[in-house]
């Protein structure tokens, strides 16, 4: 399919630059067979069955965004410095992680990068972009390290309005954060909160968790005019044998899987056989959905508004049927939706 096809207009001002206050009182908009409903977060259970199960990501971000030096020796023993920005991108080695850099055009094999106390060393440059840093410390040494220089990675299109501050570190974490990996949130689960989570489980539903790592890929725009010309980064991700195993049985009992979020959904897909049964999953997926895809696995999806021309718009595409989203989206613009990270939400029923 040609990118083209995915684009829509959306206004400056519909950027959410802080979420809503409570998470769950962000507007939800419900598209069902064609049909646009208008709700809040706190109705979700309104639309779940007994017997369904809810299945979260429960990967923590970490602060992925380093600012630093590049040095490189010059003439008369001189060392020549260059600012630069590091995005983490995902982990390849206890000590190693692909990232991406600004001005990554300056960056050269061989090259130190100098982030306050941490250190790394340029050993290879893609054509994709990313850049491999093998650091100076590892393991946990390097987590700490990290924590210590590293700020919040907000989005692009939030970062470019406004700088990172002391509330994006609790306002971009999800109440399921449990595993430290992802430089983006998974930015449904950003809507949860204690209470809305006790009213799904009052009404019989069963909540299960997944690990996927979001990488920073997730913001690249999509350069390719056809979609099949697009390469996706791939991120980590694990679903246990006993999630695996419960979701099976929820499906097997009549039950429906319910995505909340489209990290979630990528990684259930990914883990499936092509006869729907999930298996247990450990390792890289860079699954790109597009419309004409079978799905496997989920049945629902809550995720939030999404970039026009961005894989993850042509994932909801697939999922609930272009036009359909189309419309969609044009009416979130017109009643004013906010949209992205910190955005409202929507619950898709697939088609």
């Amino acid at each position: 399919m040609r990118t083209a096809d995915f684009d829509f207009d959306l206004p400056e001002d519909r950027i959410a630059l802080r979420p809503a206050e409570p998470r769950d009182s962000a507007r939800l908009l419900v598209v069902q067979g064609g049909t646009l409903t208008d709700r809040t977060i706190r109705d979700l259970p309104d639309f779940l069955r007994s017997g369904d199960a809810l299945v979260f990501n429960d990967t923590r971000v970490i602060p992925a965004r380093l600012s630093g030096v590049r040095e490189r020796p010059g003439p008369d023993d001189q060392t020549l410095t260059v600012a630069v920005e590091a995005t983490l991108h995902h982990r390849d080695a206890p000590d190693v992680w692909s990232v991406f850099m600004k001005p990554g055009k300056r960056i050269k094999v061989g090259d130190r990068i100098v982030f306050q106390t941490l250190t790394a060393t340029v050993t290879a440059k893609s054509d994709d972009g990313l850049v491999t840093l093998r650091f100076g410390a590892s393991g946990p040494a390097l987590d700490d390290a990290i924590r210590q220089v590293g700020v919040m990675p907000l989005p692009p299109y939030i970062a470019a309005k406004r700088p990172e501050d002391d509330r994006d570190w609790s306002d971009y974490q999800t109440v399921f954060a449990q595993h430290d990996g992802s430089v983006a949130a998974p930015t449904a689960g950003l809507h949860f909160t204690p209470a809305l989570l006790d009213a799904i489980r009052a009404k019989g539903v069963s909540t299960h968790a997944v690990t996927l790592h979001v990488g920073a890929g997730t913001f690249l725009p999509v350069k390719a005019d056809d979609t099949a010309d697009h390469r996706m980064h791939s991120e980590w991700g694990t679903v246990s044998p006993e999630t695996a195993a419960a979701l099976n049985a929820v499906r097997a009992a009549g039950g429906r899987i319910v995505c909340v979020g489209t990290t979630s959904l990528r990684l259930l897909e990914s883990a499936a056989t092509p006869d729907g049964v999930i298996q247990p999953f450990h390792g890289d997926t860079a699954i790109f959905i597009t419309p004409g895809y079978a799905f496997l696995a989920a049945d629902v999806l809550m995720t939030n508004f999404h970039l026009p021309k961005s894989t993850l718009f042509m994932l909801v595409s697939a999922f609930a049927g272009l036009d359909t989203m189309k419309a969609a989206y044009a009416h979130a613009v017109a009643t004013g939706y906010r949209f992205y990270s910190y955005g409202d939400g929507s619950l898709l029923f697939r088609r």
